[in-house]
C-alpha cells in the first residue's frame, strides 16, 4: 500500500508539471522558447503515461467496464441541460 501512496504522489507531480509546461508552451515569447517547452511537456506526458501503464499493471487502477446502456441513460439525463447551453 505504500507504494501506492508514493507512486500517486509522484503521478501527481508529473500532473502539476505537464499544467505548467503546457501554459508555458501556450505561452512562450519565441519559438526557441515554445520548442524546449513543447519538448519538455511530450517527455513528461510520456513519463506520466509509464508510470500510469506502470501503476495498472500493479492493480493500481483497476479498470471497470461500464456497459452502453448505462452511458446512455447518464447521457439522457444530462441532455436538457446541454441543449439549454
Amino acid at each position: 500500500m505504500e507504494n501506492k501512496i508514493i507512486l500517486e504522489g509522484i503521478l501527481w507531480d508529473l500532473k502539476v508539471l505537464s499544467d505548467l509546461f503546457l501554459h508555458g508552451t501556450i505561452e512562450s515569447a519565441t519559438e526557441s522558447l515554445h520548442k524546449q517547452f513543447k519538448n519538455s511537456l511530450n517527455e513528461i506526458l510520456d513519463m506520466q503515461n509509464e508510470l500510469y501503464n506502470l501503476m495498472s499493471e500493479e492493480g493500481m487502477y483497476p479498470v471497470v467496464n461500464i456497459s452502453e446502456t448505462k452511458i446512455t441513460k447518464v447521457k439522457n439525463k444530462f441532455q436538457p441541460t446541454l441543449e439549454e447551453e
